[in-house]
């Protein structure tokens, strides 16, 4: 069986965020421990740097900085893909301040699913996600025979119901897998 394991970044670091004590993981060995002995074809993570104005504060060019830091450590590990969306900066009238959001993320992460499920590439894909925008695509890898594995929190309630019900299968990421995947 060939598996393709598919991260939404911002989601797993919310996980980790506020249920594991912002631990950090061995995304190797992640990867490793949720392919569970089949065929890795890759894994892939998908997020979107910070903002940064034109020009950059300092401080955002840091953030940018780490980030990208991030990323191409990821890029080094075996089998793996980053995909970056964008980050933009819309004004919120009803906070009467700057709100950051993610752009393109979804959308790449659900074109991927997409393609390796219609060219029958892989079998099983993991989903770290809880977003019902991933439906149409989960729906379509399905459609293509595709298992649908979700890992989700140890609160089930941070993934939408409706994807919750589409996977044919669900994984808590709780302290027992957490413990095998911490570095």
């Amino acid at each position: 069986m060939r598996v393709a394991i598919f991260i939404d970044g911002a989601h797993l670091g919310k996980i980790l965020k506020n249920h594991h004590s912002g631990v950090q993981v061995a995304f190797d060995r992640l990867a490793s421990e949720l392919s569970a002995g089949h065929e890795l074809l890759r894994t892939y993570y998908y997020d979107a740097p910070p903002y940064q104005s034109n020009p950059p504060t300092p401080e955002e060019s840091r953030r940018f900085s780490a980030r990208q830091g991030f990323f191409s450590s990821l890029k080094k590990l075996s089998r793996f893909e980053v995909r970056e969306g964008k980050c933009a900066r819309v004004w919120d009238t009803d906070r009467n301040d700057w709100k950051y959001m993610q752009k393109r993320v979804d959308v790449l992460f659900s074109v991927d699913l997409v393609r390796l499920s219609s060219k029958q590439r892989i079998d099983r894909a993991v989903l770290i996600a809880g977003d019902s925008d991933f439906l149409p695509a989960v729906a379509v890898a399905k459609d293509e025979g595709v298992q649908i594995q979700i890992v989700h929190s140890p609160d089930r309630k941070q993934v939408h119901r409706d994807l919750w019900d589409a996977a044919d299968e669900r994984i808590a990421l709780d302290v027992e897998l957490i413990s095998k995947v911490k570095r």
